[in-house]
């Protein structure tokens, strides 16, 4: 297996199990947002990372919006149009979003950085979509919330409504997310999406959790480390068919199943 290279935003408190345990490492805290215990007995919090490591780090590495222009979005029409566009941006989340059509999920083109502003990024009721051929996106410190719905069946296939979406996309950085209680997955990577690296996220209350796969060929390379599973079901993650994954110091809390990793179609 080839080996790639390998300001936390809440400063809130913290389970203690996790703080004496894997979730906290290097000195630096899990995820977007603190659930429970008590954050003073945390070591020093590190400055977080300006650049992707794992797979989405090879081959010029995953920049997103850097050398386009910087605009802070508080409006769904806002975000939308900045993140389907054709120009790089680096995309600042300042308030929280509600999606006006539950389970939409925005087109996000290539070259996109889409960040939330301190603790205030909030994505509601809906998520992001990378299609084919998308390149180059990082989506970072971010809560995408909500998208339930109260007459779909216990395993989730009435609705597709996902936080985030990938379809044979390439050099993905999806980095300190807070992910919860959507009407699918919280990260489907699906097809030959490659380069992906999924880090330091706290992935919380859902069904089907994060579902890799659904292709035939053995050519994605992903990394997923560092990641909070708390209270998922199914798919923490489940991996089919990929020729490199690594998957190290994530933590797994009251979850259904563990990680999977098999050559078949996923559930």
């Amino acid at each position: 297996m080839t080996s790639p290279t390998s300001k936390h935003r809440r400063n809130r408190r913290w389970p203690h199990a996790v703080l004496a345990g894997a979730v906290v490492l290097g000195g630096s805290l899990l995820g977007p947002q603190a659930l429970s215990g008590d954050a003073s007995a945390a070591p020093a919090v590190k400055a977080w990372p300006d650049k992707a490591d794992g797979f989405a780090s090879l081959g010029g590495g995953t920049t997103g919006g850097a050398g386009g222009k910087t605009v802070t979005v508080t409006s769904f029409g806002d975000l939308e149009k900045y993140a389907t566009a054709a120009d790089p941006y680096v995309i600042k989340v300042g308030g929280a979003i509600k999606y006006p059509e539950k389970g939409h999920e925005v087109r996000v083109a290539s070259n996109k950085t889409i960040i939330g502003v301190g603790t205030k990024g909030e994505i509601v009721g809906g998520g992001f979509f990378l299609k084919k051929g998308v390149k180059n996106v990082i989506i970072r410190n971010l809560t995408i919330r909500d998208t339930r719905m109260p007459d779909d069946d216990p395993g989730d296939d009435s609705y597709d409504y996902d936080a985030i979406q990938i379809d044979t996309a390439d050099h993905i950085w999806i980095d300190h997310n807070r992910l919860e209680r959507m009407n699918d997955g919280l990260i489907d990577s699906r097809k030959d999406t490659t380069n992906l690296t999924v880090s330091w996220n706290i992935i919380n209350e859902n069904n089907k959790t994060f579902g890799i796969g659904w292709t035939d060929n053995v050519t994605a390379r992903m990394t997923i480390h560092h990641n909070w599973f708390r209270g998922t079901k199914a798919r923490n993650p489940s991996i089919d068919n990929v020729a490199n994954a690594h998957l190290y110091n994530n933590y797994l809390e009251n979850t259904g199943s563990g990680n999977w990793s098999r050559a078949s179609p996923t559930p």
